[in-house]
């Protein structure tokens, strides 16, 4: 069967058909929606100034115990490791020459007052002699001289018996102080000598103890700053409150309180010393430690809370924060940061009271795109840590008391 050709005219009205339909209007696209971020609106409130230091641990006090008589060692009269009370006797050295010397210098005392009575009696007949002319002016001279010189002999007598009855008493080793023991450095047998000081043990009293920290002391030049201009007012007079935080990461029971600071600033390491002192009953510090010390110094009542989850970084380690502007358009602040109290950052500067920072949504939003602020839904713990600061030191003026040697920071930088 032969098939038709189609018109050329019926070819030419179907395409214009189908270009007259593709030139028609396009459906219009449904309006794009503002994203919609939590914000979190930020106000001053008072934040402790807290300050992490490390540092070791040294006993309160130190004392060798050294010989200070040459002789042999009899006993030893105390348990390695024990508690000793100051008088307490240690060791024993053999008194025997000590004790001969004591009777030797006894005796020579003896004689020598013996001789006094006799100069001093002969003395006292030639007074009523030359006074009748029965003796001789020089025979009186020579027997007053007598007197004297047996006067002096008696003196040195004494002083002979005392230094000989202190080396005796030297054979009793005793404890200088009260403390606890440590390993005993001689035996009974063991020759001890007095002109080389011999150490026999040291003795160390562990409560208190001292914490020595290291403070750099560009912060503390920091801290010195701010109490002058304002930003940082201190809690008052009497000592810091100090806490410890052992080894094992746990917190020390009990708070101690800054003793000094040093006024040298060590050239090799730009820090100074700062020496605390804590109460040790159960002896859970021992000496040589290494622990962290949290120093309480004052309170900014400036300073603003944001939670963590609202502050980023940039590559330079720059803390940076989204706010929401009042033409609810999203602006970027650069902030200074000093540490962090809890699930917050501390800020110092870039943020205004009342600025409401982007803390929900941040990955949806750029620096002027149009959003819908709401209040942020946080978890209880941050919304807590940011409406209620801790406690402020409790009577304890750093600047005074540390010599303004102390970080205005609770260890985070804005790094």
């Amino acid at each position: 069967m032969r098939v038709q050709p189609v018109p050329f005219r019926l070819i030419c009205a179907a395409a214009a058909a189908v270009a007259l339909a593709a030139c028609g209007q396009k459906p219009s696209a449904p309006p794009q929606q503002t994203p919609e971020v939590g914000v979190f609106t930020v106000q001053p409130s008072a934040v402790p100034v807290v300050t992490e230091l490390p540092g070791r641990t040294n006993a309160f006090l130190v004392a060798q115990v050294r010989a200070r008589v040459d002789g042999i060692v009899q006993r030893r009269e105390f348990t390695e490791g024990s508690e000793v009370k100051a008088g307490q006797r240690l060791y024993k050295i053999d008194p025997a020459p000590y004790q001969a010397a004591l009777n030797s210098a006894k005796a020579t005392l003896a004689k020598a007052q013996a001789n006094l009575a006799t100069t001093t009696a002969q003395a006292n007949r030639y007074k009523v002699l030359v006074a009748a002319n029965a003796v001789s002016k020089q025979d009186f001279d020579n027997a007053v001289a007598a007197q004297g010189q047996a006067q002096a002999d008696v003196a040195a007598g004494k002083a002979s018996v005392e230094t000989a009855q202190i080396n005796l008493g030297y054979t009793d080793v005793v404890a200088p102080i009260s403390g606890r023991t440590g390993v005993s450095q001689v035996t009974p047998g063991a020759y001890v000598q007095a002109s080389q000081a011999t150490l026999m043990n040291t003795i160390q009293q562990l409560d208190p103890m001292y914490v020595d920290l290291t403070q750099s002391s560009l912060d503390g030049l920091k801290l010195r700053r701010d109490v002058q201009e304002g930003r940082l007012k201190t809690t008052g007079p009497g000592a810091a409150k100090v806490t410890l935080i052992l080894e094992d990461g746990r917190p020390y029971p009990l708070p101690g309180k800054l003793q000094f600071s040093d006024v040298t600033v060590d050239q090799s390491t730009g820090s100074v010393t700062i020496r605390a002192l804590f109460p040790n009953p159960n002896r859970v510090l021992l000496p040589g430690m290494f622990v962290r010390a949290r120093i309480e110094e004052g309170v900014n009542e400036h300073a603003m809370l944001v939670p963590q989850i609202g502050v980023t970084h940039d590559q330079k380690g720059t803390p940076i924060a989204l706010v929401v502007g009042p033409d609810n358009k999203v602006a970027p602040r650069t902030l200074v940061t000093a540490g962090m109290q809890g699930p917050d950052w501390i800020v110092d500067s870039g943020l205004q009271p009342g600025d409401r920072v982007i803390v929900q949504g941040t990955e949806k939003v750029h620096p002027g795109m149009q959003v819908k602020a709401v209040p942020a839904q946080l978890p209880a713990t941050a919304i807590g840590a940011s409406a209620t600061p801790a406690p402020a030191a409790s009577g304890g003026n750093a600047a005074a008391a540390v010599g303004g040697s102390a970080a205005p920071a609770s260890g985070a930088s804005a790094g």
